[in-house]
């Protein structure tokens, strides 16, 4: 059964700031990598987030990130935020602390 994705409002903020080019290449992941498997981690794609509650999980898309969460009885993924890696750093930190 797929899973159902969802994209949070920061979500769909950061995507419309992307070029058309990678956001094609993220879709495209998201739907290979999230909508079926979400928590299967992969060595190069998909990573477990352990210090953090939320989010839960990041899927590498090449230079960006995919942070998102799972409700597996709700069979629901929010995607949160979609950042380049430099952002990334930024965004880890504000919510790790």
């Amino acid at each position: 059964m797929a899973f159902e994705v969802l994209f949070a409002r920061e979500a769909e903020s950061d995507f419309g700031q992307i070029r058309l080019f990678y956001r094609r290449q993220i879709l495209d992941a998201i739907e290979a990598h999230l909508s079926y498997t979400p928590t299967e981690v992969r060595r190069s794609r998909v990573k477990r987030l352990r210090l953090l509650e939320s989010p839960a999980y990041r899927l590498r898309v090449g230079d960006f990130r995919v942070y998102y969460d799972v409700d597996e009885m709700e069979q629901v993924v929010t995607v949160l935020r979609i950042l380049s890696k430099e952002q990334s750093l930024v965004y880890l930190g504000e919510v790790d602390g």
